[in-house]
């Protein structure tokens, strides 16, 4: 068995193939193409984990970055064969084997859970794989309301912005001011009163819930912030 980690733009969960004949599997976001042939005329089953920008982002945030290798370089190949003595390999392949005879698929919160397994598995082997999967420069260049619109109710810096959407500092703020005259942080703090104001009134949410939900941390600051903002408070939407 085989196991194949891509860093790709398009994430596809397919539910997982076998066959006793040679496969020749594609993926149209970056068009490689592999061959396998079954050893021995042997059943062929192979287990692919595809991540996507927006997952490696999202668990790039849930790491604490003062433990980060920051001697870690990318790799020059695109292609890492990983051992497969390993017990979290092991581990990682013998929990989805029984869904390859089985009519039952996996569900959305397994799958993730073992794309994270498989992140782990990267970052245990490697430690240039914190280059590899996480380095955000020009080709993972996204746009930047997209990702504040996505994620607007999350603790963010300035710095994580602009990491984020894969940008130095100075770029994101000249980009910044291309697309809107406010400060990022004041953007965030507009943001999140707009939805949150939208939830109370055509959602009638309670305002306790709203506040924690859209990214406030103090119900007080959150009413205040409100009532500079809309001119009455929250209770009274």
């Amino acid at each position: 068995m085989n196991l194949l980690m891509i860093k790709s733009l398009n994430i596809n969960y397919s539910k997982i193939r076998d066959t006793k004949n040679s496969e020749k599997t594609s993926f149209d976001s970056c068009q490689p193409s592999i061959t396998k042939q079954p050893k021995n005329g042997e059943q062929l089953k192979s287990v692919w984990l595809t991540f996507t920008r927006n997952f490696l982002r999202e668990v790039y945030q849930t790491l604490d970055k003062k433990q980060l290798p920051m001697d870690a370089k990318r790799h020059k190949y695109l292609l890492n064969k990983l051992p497969a003595d390993r017990p979290d390999i092991k581990s990682l392949f013998e929990s989805i084997t029984p869904y390859f005879d089985s009519p039952i698929a996996p569900t959305p919160e397994l799958i993730k859970l073992k794309m994270m397994e498989g992140v782990y598995v990267l970052l245990n082997t490697d430690k240039n794989f914190h280059a590899t999967l996480f380095e955000f420069t020009e080709p993972w260049k996204i746009d930047i309301m997209d990702y504040l619109n996505a994620n607007y109710m999350y603790d963010l810096t300035i710095e994580d912005m602009a990491c984020f959407t894969g940008r130095s500092l100075a770029a994101f703020k000249r980009d910044f001011t291309k697309i809107s005259d406010l400060p990022p942080q004041k953007w965030l703090i507009e943001k999140r009163l707009n939805v949150a104001h939208d939830e109370i009134r055509n959602n009638n949410k309670q305002v306790s819930d709203v506040c924690f939900e859209v990214g406030f941390k103090n119900l007080s600051h959150f009413s205040t912030a409100f009532k500079k903002q809309f001119g009455y408070t929250p209770t009274q939407v």
